[in-house]
C-alpha cells in the first residue's frame, strides 16, 4: 500500500515543530531527525518505504530548520532543549515510545534520548556519527582522529578544524554560507568518493581557507545528481534563504553544554536498547572506518548491529535502497515485537 507523505505541526508555549509524516496513524512509530543543514525533506526515501512496511513515519524540521522555531542565542540550539522539542512532538503525536533514528547532527539528538530518556525508545539508529556516551563534542572527538592522516603538527584538531572555525569566526562563516546560498546548497550536497580514503577532508583546512566555504561563499558547481533533484535543491534554498544559517550553525557553539549534559545520563549514558549503526565508506568527515571514532559506541552499546554502506556523508539520499534495507532488516530481527502487524495495514 502507497501512503502520502503529508505535512503537520505541533505548537506548544515553548517551540513549533513542523514535520512531515507517512503512514497508517496506528502503525508503531520511527521518528527520523536530520542534521546540518537539512530538513525533514531529507527523509523523502525512507518515509515511503518503511510506511509502507506498516511503520508510521515522522521526520520534524529540526530546530532553526524549515516550519520549525528558531532563536537569537547559540545557547537555544544545545542538545538538551532540542530533546525536549523531540519529546513533546512524541507527546504530540500520542505516544509513549519511538524508534529514533538520526543523521549528523540528528544523531546526537536521538543519541541524547536514548541515554536520558530509555523508557521513550524502542531502539536508536544512526547515519554515520556514532555515540559517545562522554559527548559528541570537540574535546573528544578530536581525541578519536586517524593520526595516519592527520599528523598533529600540520592539523592539530583533525577534520574538526571547520569546528573551531565556528566558535572563532562564526559571523565570518555564517556570511560564506549564506553569500549565495544556492551554491552552498550544490557544493555540499555530493556523493560519497571511493579514492577519498586516507587523504585529508576538506574541513580540515577550513581554519587556513577562512571558512568552508571562503569568504566569498561557495563557487557555482553542477548539482550533484546522485545526491538531489532539482526540486530538491529548490526546497533546501529556499528553507535556508528563510531561516538564514544562525540557527544550523549555532549547533556546533554548544559544546561545553552538550558535554555536562551528556554526563548527567543515568547510568553513565549506557544503552541496553538495540542499537544500529550505519558506517559510510566514504564519509571523510565522519570517518568511522580506520579512525578510532566508533570505538567507544562499541563498549557503551550492548546490543549494537553495524553496517557498512558504500556511501559518503549524505547516506540517506545518496543511498536510500541500502538504508532502508538496512534499517528494515534490523527492525524486523532486532525489534521483531516492535514489526507492525500486517494485518493492521
Amino acid at each position: 500500500m502507497t501512503f502520502p507523505v503529508t505535512e503537520h505541526t505541533v505548537k506548544t508555549n515553548r517551540h513549533t515543530t513542523g514535520y512531515l509524516a507517512c503512514g497508517a496513524e496506528e502503525g508503531p512509530l520511527l521518528v527520523f531527525c536530520h542534521g546540518w543543514p537539512e530538513l525533514s525533506l531529507s527523509w523523502r526515501h525512507q518515509l515511503p518505504a518503511l510506511a509502507a512496511l506498516g511503520f508510521r513515519c515522522v521526520a520534524p524540521d529540526m530546530r532553526g530548520y524549515g516550519r520549525s522555531s528558531t532563536y537569537t542565542r547559540h545557547e537555544d540550539f544545545a542538545l538538551e532543549p532540542i530533546v525536549e522539542d523531540m519529546l513533546e512532538l512524541l507527546g504530540a503525536l500520542g505516544r509513549d515510545r519511538a524508534v529514533w533514528i538520526g543523521h549528523d547532527w540528528g544523531s546526537p539528538v536521538v543519541w541524547a534520548i536514548a541515554a536520558h530518556h530509555a523508557a521513550r525508545t524502542e531502539g536508536v539508529a544512526s547515519l554515520c556519527v556514532p555515540y559517545l556516551s562522554a559527548g559528541f563534542t570537540l574535546e573528544n572527538i578530536v581525541a578519536l582522529v586517524d593520526r595516519k592522516t592527520y599528523p598533529e603538527a600540520e592539523f592539530p584538531v583533525g577534520q574538526w578544524d571547520y569546528q573551531v572555525f565556528y566558535e572563532e569566526n562564526f559571523e565570518q562563516a555564517r556570511r560564506g554560507f549564506e553569500a549565495n546560498i544556492r551554491n552552498t546548497v550544490k557544493a555540499l550536497f555530493r556523493k560519497g568518493d571511493p579514492n577519498s580514503a586516507g587523504k585529508p577532508s576538506r574541513t580540515a583546512f577550513a581554519r587556513r581557507n577562512g571558512g568552508m566555504a571562503g569568504p566569498g561563499g561557495f563557487p557555482d558547481v553542477p548539482r550533484d545528481p546522485a545526491v538531489i533533484t532539482e526540486q530538491d535543491l529548490d526546497a533546501y534554498t529556499a528553507a535556508l534563504t528563510r531561516n538564514g544559517f544562525f540557527g544550523p550553525d549555532s549547533w556546533y557553539m554548544n559544546h561545553k553544554a552538550n558535554g555536562a549534559y551528556a554526563k548527567r545520563a543515568p547510568g553513565g549514558g549506557k544503552l541496553a536498547m538495540p542499537v544500529l549503526f550505519l558506517h559510510g565508506a566514504y564519509d571523510v568527515t565522519c570517518e568511522t572506518m580506520t579512525s578510532r571514532l566508533a570505538e567507544p559506541m562499541r563498549a557503551d552499546c550492548a546490543n549494537l548491529t553495524e553496517v557498512v554502506v558504500p556511501s559518503g556523508h549524505w547516506m540517506a539520499q545518496e543511498r536510500p535502497v541500502a538504508v532502508n534495507a538496512a534499517l528494515a532488516k534490523w527492525l524486523a530481527t532486532k525489534l521483531p515485537d516492535y514489526w507492525p502487524d500486517g494485518r493492521k495495514v
